[in-house]
């Protein structure tokens, strides 16, 4: 199985009548944030809290020991573990 983040409609509007994001835009935008890259120092395994598929950079790595993804969602109810080195 393939999860792709794919663009909103471009024939709905992006924002709603009183200013506020519309609710697909909302939900993209969560879903983008969500992804983005996060940096840190050190290991994240077992501290940042993030979904599957994010990555993370540690700012302090050595060569080889710099890039993770975030492979499991969620470990036994623990959304800070499920990182793996890449």
């Amino acid at each position: 199985m393939v999860t792709r983040v794919t663009q909103p409609p471009t024939d709905r509007p992006i924002v709603e009548g009183d200013g506020s994001q519309s609710a697909q835009m909302r939900s993209w935008t969560k879903i983008i944030t969500d992804q983005s890259l996060i940096i840190g120092t050190g290991n994240p395994e077992g501290v940042v809290d993030a979904t599957e598929g994010a990555t993370y950079q540690d700012s302090a790595g050595t060569a080889s020991n710099i890039r993770y993804a975030k492979r499991d969602d969620n470990i036994l109810g623990d959304k800070t573990k499920g990182w793996i080195l890449i």
